[in-house]
């Protein structure tokens, strides 16, 4: 299992309230660059986020599914992206000083080709681009923060 983290300078509710708007998904995961239907129930377990991998013209169309979820503390979601497999992704929200958070992101390939990788083959892909995605995450959570929290419409 491959983990990276990052604190946030946002509160975790402001962080979840990006993992929370499946429609946001391609703006902070890596890979993901195109979402074609999020279920209206989303981030409830079982509810999928329809999304391509890779670049156009070449992507592929694939899903997300929340296995776990803990409104404000944490998410957990089976990740396929082919041609590599399945991933159970975890994202856990830890507050961390005044008005921060503690992101802990951990992913461990469980289905296809992938599975068959030694893990630290897997970690020399899963950990550079996981650390961009929580660089993503942040940003997101820090503009959509400072944009609730401000009087002018255009910050």
């Amino acid at each position: 299992m491959t983990e990276v983290s990052r604190v946030i300078d946002v509160p975790p509710e402001a962080v979840f309230e990006v993992l929370a708007d499946g429609w946001l998904y391609a703006g902070w995961v890596v890979g993901s660059s195109h979402i074609r239907d999020v279920d209206r129930d989303w981030p409830a377990v079982g509810s999928r986020i329809h999304h391509s991998v890779g670049p156009w013209p070449i992507h592929i169309q694939d899903e997300t599914v929340v296995t776990a979820v803990e409104p404000g503390l944490s998410l957990s979601l089976e990740a396929h992206g082919w041609p590599l497999g399945a991933a159970a992704v975890a994202l856990t929200l830890v507050p961390h000083g005044d008005g921060k958070t503690l992101v802990r992101m951990t992913e461990h390939i469980v289905g296809g080709p992938g599975k068959f990788l030694p893990a630290p083959l897997q970690a020399l892909v899963v950990k550079p681009r996981n650390a961009e995605s929580l660089a993503r995450l942040a940003d997101l959570a820090t503009g959509r923060h400072a944009r609730a929290g401000s009087s002018d419409p255009h910050p």
